[in-house]
């Protein structure tokens, strides 16, 4: 009941950033699944074939890579956080705006991946930030973060849904190399010998294709006009900070200025929210801050554990992103050959049960220790995906499925966060290093399962399923392995225990 009572108190006090940093995440989940309900529409309206439509998905995620790497270089002052989230979230508005004027397969992929920039350096600074003002009672706070991306990514698919065209933009007469495909395989992967565009040998007619792009259009705009709020949000938060007028800094600052600034009292330092020990030393911060001089004497179970954790959300990550990615894709596949209205149901409901698993994460956090949290999930995702092999021909079982997969993915990511920054007694830290690696397995799994996918045709899609889920497992072994070993108190990674409501404290001065 204390516990409770402290962790409202916490809220009461940062309830304005607090939401602002969940509304945030909403704009990122938006961003996030749009693409692959969207697939056959943008392939349309791009002339393009599954090659060239393929570099769209690895643009975005090798940008939100990217991102999430770039963003630890914004969690030095609250000032340049807030900054970073109101021009990512103005430019995902942006990319929603112009994605239906994109009518070559190249400029949507540029303009995919500024949405992935965006997105990337979301995920770091407001997982970063929320870590910082709440401390070891983020867990909880975490859920509801990781809760709004569910929901966003949940809505954009529902908006798109109306919006998608049933006619088939691609002429009957194509022909395919692969005579063993199947339908969905053949309308993916058809080929042309005339007017071959810079990237491949396959193009697609012309007059067909206006239709299903004009309506698709009014899906991108709806979105945009939904995600306007948020960096309107941010920017509300800017001004009840009184970071909008900054004089300070229109003129150029040398290094020696910097630190003056950062000492000065009256200046918003997220790093004065981190125990004593773990501030960086000036000039001496990088991207990934385990990795300062201040850390040279950290024993090897400190580096394995960030490398263990983050491989597993490089797993499950991954697998939530080729998942959401393909699942249409595989289901109107043979044997299933569900239709195509039908199939579109999927991804909505993939992140309607992840979304689901977010809100219900939430109370369970309180109560349930993320170890076990992530031990549950990882367990429940190989199970699962065993049980889609072995139903493999059965339609009924591949939606019970992909809600139950969306129910064990949900809480992965915010547990883990929560876990590996309570093994590592320091805050803030190992965010980077997770986010990054998390966006990495979304890049690479998604890249591999496409790959498979097309040479190897349907099946492959779950047994990559199988052999991540496993992956997973074995690298949570091994964190908890590492975990024992792992000093509790460490006289080089920790000082005294910070209490929730002194961080609170500090984040607000």
């Amino acid at each position: 009941m204390g516990c409770d009572g402290r962790v409202s108190e916490l809220l009461r006090r940062n309830l304005q950033p607090t939401l602002t940093y969940w509304s945030v995440f909403f704009s990122f989940g938006l961003c996030i699944a749009f693409l692959g309900p969207t697939l056959l529409d943008l392939r349309c309206q791009t002339h393009s074939s599954l090659p060239q439509i393929s570099w769209v998905f690895f643009s975005q995620q090798l940008c939100l890579l990217l991102g999430s790497a770039l963003g630890g270089i914004f969690k030095r002052t609250l000032a340049q956080s807030l900054w970073a989230l109101f021009a990512s979230t103005m430019a995902i508005s942006l990319v929603f705006a112009v994605i239906p004027l994109c009518h070559d397969v190249k400029v949507l992929a540029s303009v995919i991946a500024l949405a992935g920039l965006a997105m990337g350096c979301i995920d770091t600074v407001a997982n970063m930030q929320l870590v910082r003002i709440y401390h070891k009672d983020s867990a909880v706070f975490l859920q509801v973060l990781h809760f709004f991306v569910g929901f966003g990514a949940l809505l954009s698919p529902l908006i798109a849904d109306p919006f998608l065209s049933e006619a088939n933009c691609f002429p009957a007469n194509s022909t395919t190399n692969a005579t063993s495909r199947s339908h969905a395989s053949q309308v993916l992967s058809q080929q042309h010998a005339a007017a071959a565009q810079p990237w491949s040998n396959q193009t697609l007619p012309r007059p067909p294709l206006k239709p299903s792009t004009e309506n698709v259009s009014y899906a991108f705009w709806i979105m945009a006009l939904i995600n306007l709020p948020v960096p309107l949000a941010v920017l509300f938060l800017l001004s009840k900070e009184r970071l909008l007028t900054c004089p300070q800094r229109k003129p150029l600052l040398l290094s020696a200025d910097e630190l003056a600034l950062e000492t000065r009292p009256a200046e918003k330092e997220d790093t004065s929210s981190l125990a004593p020990k773990f501030q960086p030393h000036p000039g001496q911060e990088d991207l990934f801050c385990c990795q300062g001089k201040n850390f040279r004497g950290a024993p090897c179970s400190f580096f394995a554990i960030h490398i263990t954790a983050a491989l597993v959300l490089f797993m499950t990550d991954g697998m939530m992103g080729a998942y959401s990615a393909f699942v249409y894709s595989y289901a109107v596949e043979k044997p299933l050959s569900v239709g195509h209205k039908t199939a579109g149901y999927l991804p909505s409901l993939f992140w309607g049960f992840i979304t689901l698993g977010r809100f219900i994460s939430i109370p369970v956090s309180s109560k349930m220790r993320p170890a076990t949290m992530v031990f549950i999930n990882v367990v429940g995702v190989v199970v699962t995906f065993l049980l889609m092999l072995i139903f493999s021909y059965n339609v009924l079982f591949l939606f019970v499925g992909t809600a139950s997969l969306g129910l064990f993915l949900s809480s992965t990511f915010p547990s883990m966060l929560a876990y590996t920054e309570d093994i590592l007694q320091y805050k803030g830290c190992a965010t980077t290093v997770l986010v990054t690696g998390a966006g990495i397995g979304e890049m690479v799994l998604q890249m591999l399962v496409g790959l498979v996918f097309q040479a190897q045709g349907s099946y492959s899609f779950l047994v990559c399923g199988v052999i991540f889920g496993c992956l997973a497992f074995i690298f949570y072994i091994l964190l908890l392995f590492f975990h024992r070993i792992h000093p509790e108190l460490s006289s080089v990674l920790t000082q005294d225990k910070p209490l929730g409501v002194e961080n609170a404290e500090s984040y607000q001065r």
